[in-house]
């Protein structure tokens, strides 16, 4: 897949991309968005802070590339052939391999699902009177 903006990403910037990727809070907004320009701002604004200078849509090309080719490698694997790696599989993998067993039960549990705001104010109301 042709590369955003023609600089190669390095090791360290694909590992701190990973790294962000892998907060709990991304995966979950990742998870339930396609409109997802706001997650990467985010995302390319934690990389500025390791000093990796990548726009949003850098961001985003590389997450869907990665994605990708994890799910070719993963998918291969599956099917018995051991032919098909990746650099970075591992750490994917951590990410990745468990949200298909999280999609089944998500559905099951949506207490979990209340936007913070609303336990928020309820104490807050709590504490006045």
């Amino acid at each position: 897949v042709a590369n955003e903006g023609g600089k190669h990403w390095t090791v360290n910037e694909v590992r701190a991309l990973i790294r962000i990727w892998s907060d709990k809070n991304i995966q979950q907004q990742l998870e339930g968005t396609v409109r997802n320009k706001r997650i990467f701002e985010q995302v390319a604004a934690r990389l500025q802070k390791f000093g990796i200078d990548r726009d949003w849509k850098q961001c985003r090309t590389k997450y869907k590339n990665l994605k990708h080719e994890y799910k070719s490698v993963k998918s291969a694997q599956d099917s018995g052939s051991t032919s098909k790696s990746m650099k970075f599989f591992n750490e994917l993998d951590a990410i990745l391999g468990h949200s298909n067993m999280e999609q089944a039960s998500k559905s099951d549990n949506n207490e979990s699902e209340r936007p913070p705001e609303w336990t928020e104010a309820k104490s807050e109301k709590d504490s006045i009177g």
